[in-house]
């Protein structure tokens, strides 16, 4: 059997694994549903539920993992007990993974689109009519697009084709600290911008009222909270397991969930306060959705003293956030194929190379040449790739490990506890088996029932 690759150090496992969270959600999605549904007040909503919703989750992903040694398509092979269906799970972990990549590729290459539009001065007095044009022209241009999405597929790939130590954990370090580097400027250029200090006071301040205002009232608000704080950590899909595998036992999982947890938020909170800020000097709308990255922002950064190349730093910015999950998740893909059939890691690259360039062309052409394409209540190509993965097997994966890690009919608590707690650190609290065990299935199911409700209720 072929020796397990390994970190070459603990700051390379929390980077990698903060980075296949960190992504677009955070620096994307965050921000916006952060302005629909009342700034501050809901990200203190948010982070309670990122605590007790995504932090035992992710301990029982890494779990899994490093007790395996394996990833999410051989890993419940690995500890079910004799005669059990748990395995059967490794066919939908590996599906999440690769229907996630069908889409996130594609705007991965918008980001590079971007940032090159910026650097190449594209958007340097236009008017805010051409900045919305260009982005509509990007999506009807399947060959434009097409572009972008091979050259993130042939990047990503590159880094994960140097193996975990050389390429994964090495470029992630450097791209990481890029990434945080970038964000502490870009928050330092926007929160000094005339007139930011309403923006800050609405992301800084909790106004509770707020949460009773927005569309759908307090409910809604607390359940946008929820999914926001679930879906942030990609669980559910094996995605953050493998990293597990790739660790030794010197420190407790708990611990280490926690570290990758808040830098996971730290990212979020700061695209907050550069987002903001911006938003309120130029007396815009911070609640727009994907208009506000491709579009708005731009307008903003046309406005602003030197925006080419403060636009520059933030479209390398959402480039590195992308990249960061997208190389992540392409290791957890390569693992599929080298576990599975003991295939060697340069011809699983090449394999996946191709698979991935031909899962993703659907999103691609999702916007132009297929943009008849509606699934009634979800809409085009993207829209179902992302409903499959974020309103099923996110909720369903999760719900998985739940069980898995806490039933007397799967891997159970006691072997769950001991590999949690294995090592230095922070260990899991006993004290919370009932509510992994009960409490936590029961609102994971909730989440998944009320995405249903939310779709096809409209």
């Amino acid at each position: 059997m072929r020796e397990r690759e390994k970190f070459g150090s603990r700051l390379g496992f929390i980077l990698i694994s903060a980075g296949c969270a960190i992504g677009l959600g955070n620096v994307w999605r965050f921000p916006w549903i952060t302005g629909q549904y009342g700034g501050a007040a809901f990200v203190l909503i948010y982070l309670l539920f990122l605590l007790i919703l995504g932090l035992p989750i992710m301990v029982m992903e890494f779990a899994v993992g490093r007790a395996s040694q394996l990833s999410a398509a051989r890993s419940f092979h690995a500890l079910e007990p004799r005669g059990t269906k748990w395995h059967l799970y490794g066919y939908g972990a590996m599906l999440g993974n690769y229907m996630l990549m069908a889409f996130y590729t594609t705007v991965g290459g918008w980001m590079l689109a971007y940032f090159y539009k910026m650097v190449k001065g594209e958007f340097v007095n236009v008017t805010p009519a051409y900045i919305g044009d260009s982005f509509n022209q990007m999506l009807g241009n399947p060959l434009y697009m097409g572009f972008w999405m091979v050259v993130t597929v042939l990047l990503c790939f590159a880094v994960c084709s140097r193996g975990l130590r050389n390429g994964v954990e090495k470029i992630n370090k450097v791209m990481m600290t890029c990434l945080l580097v970038l964000i502490l400027v870009l928050v330092v250029r926007s929160v000094t911008l005339p007139g930011a200090a309403e923006g800050l006071a609405f992301y800084l301040k909790p106004d509770f009222s707020k949460l009773y205002e927005a569309e759908g009232g307090l409910f809604e608000s607390i359940f946008a909270a929820m999914g926001q704080a679930f879906f942030t950590l990609s669980l559910g899909i094996g995605a953050l397991a493998i990293f597990g595998s790739y660790i030794d036992q010197d420190r407790s999982l708990t611990g280490e969930a926690i570290s990758i947890t808040l830098l996971d938020t730290f990212v979020a909170l700061m695209s907050g306060l550069i987002i903001f800020p911006a938003c309120s000097s130029f007396g815009v709308d911070a609640g727009q959705g994907p208009a506000l990255i491709f579009v708005t922002l731009p307008n903003i950064f046309n406005q602003m003293a030197g925006g080419r190349f403060w636009g520059a730093l933030f479209f390398l910015f959402m480039a590195f956030a992308a990249f960061s999950t997208i190389i992540a998740v392409f290791e957890n893909i390569i693992s599929f194929g080298m576990d599975l059939w003991g295939w060697s890691r340069k011809k699983t690259v090449v394999f996946n190379l191709f698979f991935v360039l031909l899962i993703s062309l659907p999103c691609v052409l999702g916007f132009n040449v297929w943009s008849g394409f509606s699934v009634p209540h979800i809409g085009g190509v993207q829209d179902l790739e992302d409903f499959i993965v974020s309103n099923n097997l996110l909720p369903l994966g999760s719900l998985v490990y739940l069980l898995f890690c806490t039933s007397r009919y799967g891997w159970g608590w006691d072997n769950f506890l001991r590999e949690a707690d294995a090592g230095d650190g922070l260990k899991f609290p006993k004290g919370l088996r009932i509510y992994v065990t009960y409490v936590l299935p029961a609102i994971v199911l909730f989440i998944f029932a009320m995405g249903y409700i939310q779709k096809f209720s409209a």
